[in-house]
């Protein structure tokens, strides 16, 4: 689905990825781990065409997007939901909802469909952005991604700063999409939810990849991945 190889970026003279590279295949829901910047979110803006990488090469179905501009990725097939979630603040949810709208293959997602994923974001539907909680906010955020129907879904800090229980409905969330066959590169902090939801996992640690395996793998040599973590 999405293959990064050997990427270097950065911000003016200031280089944050050093040869950094990973896959994530269809289907396959893939966690980007690592201390606070480590270039987690640096790896995604450049995946997006938010940044223009100095070296390396962003491959999308085997397609080449290196440096294609942001509009041109998400046509690939992309679905973003940024740190911050950056919704439209002063339109109501259901507006948020329809201005991503893009149409998809049979059975793609509607208003209907993400509500009840979200029945929470239904109950609001007339309520501006700016009127949501956090975590209200944040299940719109996804929303407004699925709603381009994408076939890889990025969700960058996807429970930061939530209640437990709020964050406990976004990992639900994000198991049922899992589930329906979505592939999905996910950003957390919650080591323990991630080795619930993901099959494979990349830790990043000064800009490079320092560790990478499966659940499995991690799971039998912990230590050794989680060191790059720890505070």
């Amino acid at each position: 689905m999405v293959s990064l190889d050997g990427l270097d970026c950065g911000y003016g003279g200031a280089r944050v990825l050093f040869g950094l590279g990973f896959e994530v295949m269809p289907g396959e829901v893939v966690t980007l781990m690592g201390r606070n910047g480590m270039g987690k979110t640096t790896t995604i803006r450049t995946l997006f065409g938010l940044l223009k990488p100095t070296g390396g090469r962003v491959r999308i179905r085997g397609r080449d997007m290196t440096g294609a501009p942001p509009h041109r990725i998400a046509a690939q097939g992309l679905g973003y939901v940024p740190e911050g979630r950056q919704i439209f603040p002063r339109l109501t949810v259901e507006e948020n909802l329809v201005a991503t709208a893009r149409g998809g293959t049979a059975g793609g997602w509607t208003l209907e469909r993400i509500y009840g994923v979200f029945p929470r974001l239904k109950e609001r539907r007339g309520n501006l952005g700016n009127h949501l909680s956090g975590g209200e906010q944040q299940m719109l955020a996804i929303g407004r991604a699925l709603m381009t129907n994408p076939d890889l879904l990025v969700l960058d800090e996807a429970t930061e700063g939530l209640a437990p229980v709020v964050r406990a409905e976004i990992w639900s969330a994000i198991e049922r999409l899992r589930a329906d066959g979505l592939a999905i590169l996910v950003v957390d902090k919650n080591l323990e939810a991630l080795l619930r939801i993901a099959d494979r996992h990349v830790v990043i640690e000064g800009g490079r990849v320092v560790w990478t395996g499966t659940t499995a793998e991690l799971a039998a040599d912990r230590s050794r991945a989680t060191r790059h973590l720890e505070l």
